[in-house]
């Protein structure tokens, strides 16, 4: 008997050792299967680029744009490797801002405010002649903590700048390194009086000037609430573009509190980033008599880990707002979009980290009511990353940064005479007709000639 085990034991000594070898390369099979996969689910990589989803009414404005804008209708192709993942798009642009950076050069402007606080702005002149010959400039309102310094901003208005168009950009009240504030105040979510200031100084100083409005992010709901607060903002504005907003801070706070798409860490991040650049001002709110900021409301501060705690114990008070749902429902543009008339163009991303999927009903239900605005909803691009390239390297300029130019271009040529993209189609119906006689893109709501 012990023969027999003996023998059993040392024949089987070998046999199991002949099977160890492929026992492991199976498991490193299956870790390599498994990484792979969630490689490609985590980027995305099978999903196949598409066009933008643009939603509008049937109207002649918006198959003249549509026909004039192709980068509307054509695919968006982001870098195969890591362009389809909203969490990376966001990252490099917030890590990064852009490729290959210019450096556009301008002048410093500062306005003073009726409540002692200066408003500043960067002017940068057009580099060549705008392609209609008229005077155009884009004011242009940045994301959140955002000035004309920041590389995103640099790169938009250097391309603008060599399409013709001169840009004058807001630096947020605070948001400068080397700026200080003269009065107990900074930018809020939706205050536009520094962004109606350098408006009004550019219609001033430039009488013959039309405009073009553009904002990022949190500037996208500053410039669409500032058009639609008074009639008089929208004149001598020919467009308006606004690109990754959430639209209704009162409904998005919900959605920031989430850890679905890492919502809840963004948020964090955020909230982390604005607390540094409050702190910075930290003498400005306490030396001051007329300040409704307080030593405990700067440890209330110091201790917040989410925008919506730094709002309550700092933001609303800026203004005298009661509550946070008081001030949330008063700085959204969601309120005033109904009464902007200009045309409007609302960009978002669908997989924007940042902007829950349920505000994006917003835009959507206002381009299906109102004749003057176009929805286009990308299926990637993150928050303000848009970026495009072949594999691996993004491109300096983003699929963003073009479309607002071709979107802004439609405009002028149409305000300006007929447009060259419709030369093959239509009739020439402006024979005989100076340009000025042709009808304001207004007009064309009212009209069903094209």
């Amino acid at each position: 008997m012990m023969a027999s085990l003996a023998d059993g034991g040392s024949g089987g000594i070998p046999a199991l050792g002949s099977e160890l070898p492929a026992m492991f390369d199976g498991v490193k099979m299956a870790a390599v299967a498994t990484v792979l996969y969630v490689i490609v689910r985590c980027l995305n990589l099978k999903s196949p680029p598409s066009p933008p989803e643009v939603s509008h009414q049937d109207t002649p404005l918006t198959r003249y744009l549509l026909k004039c804008c192709p980068l509307l209708t054509k695919e968006y192709i982001p870098p195969l490797l890591w362009g389809k993942s909203g969490h990376i798009q966001t990252a490099l642009y917030g890590k990064v801002g852009r490729v290959c950076t210019p450096t556009p050069r301008g002048i410093r402007k500062l306005l003073p405010m009726h409540d002692g606080a200066t408003a500043s702005f960067d002017l940068f002149e057009a580099l060549v002649d705008h392609c209609t010959g008229d005077d155009i400039t884009m004011v242009i309102c940045p994301g959140i903590g955002n000035h004309s310094e920041k590389n995103y901003i640099r790169t938009f208005v250097d391309h603008s700048q060599r399409q013709g168009y001169r840009c004058a950009v807001l630096n947020h009240l605070g948001a400068l390194p080397d700026m200080e504030l003269t009065s107990p105040r900074m930018f809020t979510y939706g205050c536009t009086w520094e962004f109606a200031a350098m408006v009004s100084y550019v219609k001033q100083v430039l009488p013959r000037t039309l405009l073009v409005v553009v904002g990022f992010s949190l500037g996208g709901n500053i410039v669409c609430k500032f058009l639609g607060e008074n009639p008089s903002n929208q004149e001598r504005v020919l467009c308006c573009v606004s690109v990754c907003q959430g639209y209704s801070a009162l409904r998005a706070q919900e959605t920031f509190l989430q850890w679905d798409q890492c919502r809840r860490l963004y948020n964090f991040v955020l909230a982390e980033n604005m607390k540094k650049l409050i702190l910075s001002h930290r003498n400005s709110f306490l030396g001051v008599a007329s300040s409704n900021i307080s030593d405990a409301d700067l440890s209330r501060l110091c201790a917040a880990t989410s925008l919506m705690q730094i709002d309550d114990s700092i933001m609303r008070k800026f203004h005298g707002y009661s509550s946070l749902e008081e001030y949330y429902k008063q700085e959204s543009c969601v309120r005033y979009m109904h009464k902007v008339t200009v045309p409007l163009l609302l960009m978002n991303s669908s997989d924007d980290p940042l902007v829950h999927r349920s505000l994006l009903a917003i835009p959507r239900t206002l381009s299906e009511k109102m004749p003057n605005v176009i929805f286009a909803l990308t299926q990637h691009g993150g928050h303000l990353g848009f970026f495009e390239g072949a594999v691996l390297f993004p491109q300096p300029l983003t699929w963003m940064d073009k479309v607002i130019v071709e979107f802004a271009d439609a405009i002028c040529l149409w305000e300006s005479g007929r447009p060259p993209c419709l030369a093959k189609n239509q009739p020439d119906l402006s024979r005989g007709r100076p340009a000025s006689s042709w009808p304001s893109v207004s007009a064309l709501f009212q009209c069903d000639w094209l």
